[in-house]
């Protein structure tokens, strides 16, 4: 139990056959899942603790996500149930990316279910082995990530290849380095005197002659990780203040792989 309590749990998901069980088997180095060119093969969400380097982690494969239209079979319906739950316990997740099928629509969806659970994230490219590239090719991968999963410019990117265990020895240290920033806390005067340097450049927007005013930040949580701010009229911090604010934060304080997550409280002036 106490193992479990301090273990880094790491969800693995993505679409059917884009190579999770295979990556979960290079990463445990034993054939523990089955690995199959049909896509659905795994049906139930396993949970396998291990250890590395010191750090415990409990790997979760979870059955492919596919579109709800292609979900026919109650068995499936409830394998996709339960890769949703693995993400809702897990603290990363792994989004599983197809490099010859890259970013379809259901992609997204996947990554989307990551992200709106608030889990730290990594996007890995398997199958890097199979693309006919040159010296531009993984840019240009990056580059079309970056645009249509826009909403995790946050996370990092690995390129890998489950089956030759290309890149697969980087996946753990990155597992390890977005789990210690999504448990990060920053100090409170720290991130005050951030916002009043970054005020003084960017001038927090007005309307109508009212001029928002942030009196005060402090985080109040991990996992994620999350910025109160008391405001004297919430209505003024509009979603591009509030990415401002973010990219401050990013810039000074890092948090790669977290989401960051805000919330904004009414203040009346002293």
């Amino acid at each position: 139990q106490e193992e479990e309590e301090t273990a880094i749990r790491v969800a693995l998901i993505g679409r059917p056959n884009s190579g999770k069980s295979s990556l979960l088997n290079a990463l445990l180095g034993e054939e523990r899942a089955i690995v199959s060119p049909i896509p659905g093969t795994t049906r139930d969400a396993i949970d396998t603790p291990f250890q590395y380097e010191g750090v415990n982690y409990i790997l979760v494969d979870t059955a492919g996500i596919r579109r709800k239209a292609r979900v026919e079979e109650a068995v499936e319906y409830y394998s996709v149930l339960r890769a949703i739950r693995a993400v809702e316990r897990a603290d990363v997740a792994i989004v599983v990316l197809d490099a010859q099928d890259f970013l379809a629509e259901q992609d997204k969806k996947v990554a989307g279910i990551a992200h709106e659970a608030g889990k730290a994230i990594i996007i890995a490219v398997n199958k890097w082995d199979l693309v006919v590239k040159d010296d531009r090719t993984a840019k240009e991968y990056v580059a079309r990530i970056r645009r249509e999963l826009s909403f995790l410019d946050y996370a990092p990117v690995l390129f890998i290849s489950a089956k030759t265990g290309q890149r697969v020895k980087k996946v753990l240290p990155e597992v390890l380095a977005v789990a210690n920033e999504y448990t990060k806390r920053i100090p409170t005067r720290a991130l005050n005197e951030l916002l009043r340097e970054a005020f003084l450049r960017h001038q927090p927007p007005a309307h109508k002659g009212k001029q928002l005013k942030v009196f005060y930040a402090t985080q109040i949580k991990v996992k994620p990780p999350t910025i109160q701010l008391w405001v004297n009229e919430p209505s003024l911090v509009h979603f591009s203040f509030r990415r401002f604010i973010e990219n401050q934060i990013r810039t000074e304080f890092g948090f790669t792989g977290s989401p960051l997550h805000f919330l904004i409280r009414k203040r009346a002036q002293d």
